[in-house]
Protein backbone atom coordinates (compact mmCIF):
# COMPACT_ATOMS: atom_id res chain seq x y z
CA UNK A 1 0.00 0.00 0.00
CA UNK A 2 1.21 3.51 -0.78
CA UNK A 3 2.68 5.29 2.22
CA UNK A 4 2.88 8.87 3.44
CA UNK A 5 5.89 10.51 1.80
CA UNK A 6 5.63 8.51 -1.44
CA UNK A 7 4.82 9.93 -4.88
CA UNK A 8 1.56 8.94 -6.51
CA UNK A 9 1.97 6.15 -9.07
CA UNK A 10 2.60 6.87 -12.74
CA UNK A 11 -0.86 6.04 -14.09
CA UNK A 12 -3.99 7.64 -15.49
CA UNK A 13 -7.59 8.22 -14.52
CA UNK A 14 -10.47 9.35 -16.73
CA UNK A 15 -12.97 12.14 -16.38
CA UNK A 16 -16.08 12.71 -18.47
CA UNK A 17 -15.91 16.23 -19.87
CA UNK A 18 -19.28 17.56 -20.94
CA UNK A 19 -18.31 21.11 -21.87
CA UNK A 20 -15.77 22.26 -24.43
CA UNK A 21 -12.60 23.51 -22.75
CA UNK A 22 -8.96 24.06 -23.58
CA UNK A 23 -7.09 20.80 -24.06
CA UNK A 24 -10.09 18.52 -23.49
CA UNK A 25 -12.52 16.90 -25.86
CA UNK A 26 -16.16 16.38 -25.00
CA UNK A 27 -16.45 12.85 -23.63
CA UNK A 28 -14.05 10.71 -21.60
CA UNK A 29 -10.56 12.21 -21.23
CA UNK A 30 -7.55 10.44 -19.73
CA UNK A 31 -5.38 12.38 -17.31
CA UNK A 32 -1.91 11.56 -16.05
CA UNK A 33 -2.17 11.49 -12.25
CA UNK A 34 1.28 12.94 -11.66
CA UNK A 35 0.78 15.75 -14.19
CA UNK A 36 -2.62 16.64 -12.74
CA UNK A 37 -1.30 16.84 -9.18
CA UNK A 38 1.98 18.63 -9.97
CA UNK A 39 2.22 21.93 -8.10
CA UNK A 40 -1.19 21.44 -6.45
CA UNK A 41 -2.64 20.38 -3.12
CA UNK A 42 -5.29 17.78 -3.86
CA UNK A 43 -7.59 15.72 -1.67
CA UNK A 44 -8.24 12.34 -3.26
CA UNK A 45 -10.87 10.08 -1.80
CA UNK A 46 -11.61 6.61 -3.06
CA UNK A 47 -14.69 4.54 -2.58
CA UNK A 48 -16.16 1.20 -3.66
CA UNK A 49 -18.63 2.37 -6.28
CA UNK A 50 -20.79 4.99 -7.89
CA UNK A 51 -24.43 5.03 -6.80
CA UNK A 52 -23.75 2.73 -3.84
CA UNK A 53 -25.53 3.63 -0.56
CA UNK A 54 -22.83 5.08 1.73
CA UNK A 55 -20.92 6.59 -1.19
CA UNK A 56 -24.00 8.42 -2.51
CA UNK A 57 -25.63 9.34 0.78
CA UNK A 58 -22.58 10.38 2.80
CA UNK A 59 -19.14 10.23 1.21
CA UNK A 60 -19.54 12.36 -1.93
CA UNK A 61 -22.13 14.78 -0.45
CA UNK A 62 -19.79 15.62 2.43
CA UNK A 63 -17.04 16.73 0.06
CA UNK A 64 -19.47 18.63 -2.16
CA UNK A 65 -20.94 20.48 0.85
CA UNK A 66 -17.48 21.30 2.27
CA UNK A 67 -15.74 22.21 -1.02
CA UNK A 68 -15.37 25.89 -0.11
CA UNK A 69 -13.87 25.04 3.27
CA UNK A 70 -11.31 22.84 1.51
CA UNK A 71 -10.43 25.71 -0.83
CA UNK A 72 -10.09 28.05 2.15
CA UNK A 73 -7.70 25.49 3.70
CA UNK A 74 -5.46 25.64 0.63
CA UNK A 75 -6.77 22.66 -1.33
CA UNK A 76 -6.74 23.25 -5.09
CA UNK A 77 -8.86 20.27 -6.13
CA UNK A 78 -10.90 17.44 -4.67
CA UNK A 79 -11.03 14.13 -6.54
CA UNK A 80 -13.41 11.25 -6.05
CA UNK A 81 -11.94 8.05 -7.52
CA UNK A 82 -13.95 4.92 -8.13
CA UNK A 83 -13.48 1.74 -10.16
CA UNK A 84 -16.23 2.64 -12.59
CA UNK A 85 -16.15 3.85 -16.19
CA UNK A 86 -16.14 7.55 -17.07
CA UNK A 87 -19.77 7.49 -18.26
CA UNK A 88 -21.00 6.12 -14.93
CA UNK A 89 -18.87 8.65 -13.05
CA UNK A 90 -20.27 11.42 -15.26
CA UNK A 91 -23.85 10.37 -14.54
CA UNK A 92 -23.05 10.17 -10.83
CA UNK A 93 -21.45 13.64 -10.98
CA UNK A 94 -24.70 15.06 -12.40
CA UNK A 95 -26.75 13.22 -9.77
CA UNK A 96 -24.51 14.47 -6.92
CA UNK A 97 -24.13 17.99 -8.36
CA UNK A 98 -20.33 17.91 -8.10
CA UNK A 99 -19.57 20.35 -10.93
CA UNK A 100 -16.93 22.87 -9.91
CA UNK A 101 -16.52 21.17 -6.53
CA UNK A 102 -15.35 17.56 -6.90
CA UNK A 103 -13.72 16.00 -9.94
CA UNK A 104 -15.26 12.56 -10.50
CA UNK A 105 -12.36 10.40 -11.71
CA UNK A 106 -12.97 7.00 -13.26
CA UNK A 107 -10.50 4.20 -12.67
CA UNK A 108 -12.29 1.76 -14.96
CA UNK A 109 -9.64 -0.97 -14.96
CA UNK A 110 -8.58 -0.36 -11.35
CA UNK A 111 -5.04 0.50 -12.54
CA UNK A 112 -4.68 3.53 -10.23
CA UNK A 113 -6.33 1.74 -7.32
CA UNK A 114 -4.10 -1.32 -7.70
CA UNK A 115 -0.97 0.84 -8.12
CA UNK A 116 -1.88 2.43 -4.78
CA UNK A 117 -2.36 -1.03 -3.26
CA UNK A 118 -5.86 -0.01 -2.14
CA UNK A 119 -7.96 -2.53 -4.05
CA UNK A 120 -10.41 -4.99 -2.57
CA UNK A 121 -12.12 -7.97 -4.14
CA UNK A 122 -15.89 -7.65 -3.91
CA UNK A 123 -16.57 -10.47 -6.39
CA UNK A 124 -18.67 -12.29 -3.80
CA UNK A 125 -21.08 -9.34 -4.00
CA UNK A 126 -20.98 -9.25 -7.80
CA UNK A 127 -18.86 -6.09 -7.92
CA UNK A 128 -15.41 -7.46 -8.88
CA UNK A 129 -12.24 -5.57 -7.97
CA UNK A 130 -13.04 -2.24 -6.34
CA UNK A 131 -11.36 0.45 -4.30
CA UNK A 132 -11.17 0.41 -0.55
CA UNK A 133 -12.66 3.49 1.09
CA UNK A 134 -9.86 6.01 1.78
CA UNK A 135 -8.87 9.66 1.68
CA UNK A 136 -5.49 11.29 1.20
CA UNK A 137 -4.02 14.74 0.99
CA UNK A 138 -1.48 15.06 -1.81
CA UNK A 139 0.96 17.95 -2.14
CA UNK A 140 2.75 18.25 -5.48
CA UNK A 141 2.15 14.55 -6.18
CA UNK A 142 3.40 13.36 -2.77
CA UNK A 143 1.07 11.74 -0.24
CA UNK A 144 1.05 13.86 2.93
CA UNK A 145 -1.75 12.09 4.82
CA UNK A 146 -3.57 8.83 4.17
CA UNK A 147 -6.57 7.37 5.96
CA UNK A 148 -7.89 3.95 4.96
CA UNK A 149 -11.19 2.73 6.38
CA UNK A 150 -11.57 -0.64 8.04
CA UNK A 151 -13.91 -2.92 6.04
CA UNK A 152 -17.50 -1.75 6.29
CA UNK A 153 -16.58 1.45 8.14
CA UNK A 154 -16.97 5.15 7.32
CA UNK A 155 -15.11 6.97 10.09
CA UNK A 156 -11.82 8.47 8.85
CA UNK A 157 -12.18 9.26 5.13
CA UNK A 158 -15.14 11.62 5.36
CA UNK A 159 -14.85 15.33 4.54
CA UNK A 160 -15.07 16.48 8.17
CA UNK A 161 -12.19 14.21 9.24
CA UNK A 162 -9.95 15.41 6.41
CA UNK A 163 -10.81 19.06 7.11
CA UNK A 164 -9.85 18.52 10.74
CA UNK A 165 -6.52 17.07 9.61
CA UNK A 166 -5.89 20.13 7.42
CA UNK A 167 -6.57 22.51 10.29
CA UNK A 168 -3.94 20.68 12.38
CA UNK A 169 -1.25 20.99 9.69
Amino acid sequence: MIQVGEKLPQTTVCELIEDGREGCTIGPNSFDVREQTAGKRVVIFGLPGAFTPTCSAKHVPGYVEQAEKFRAAGIDEIWCVSVNDAFVMGAWARDQRTSGKVRMMADGNAAFTQALGLEQDLSARGMGIRSQRYAMVVDDGVVKTLYVEAPGKFEVSDAASILATLSQA
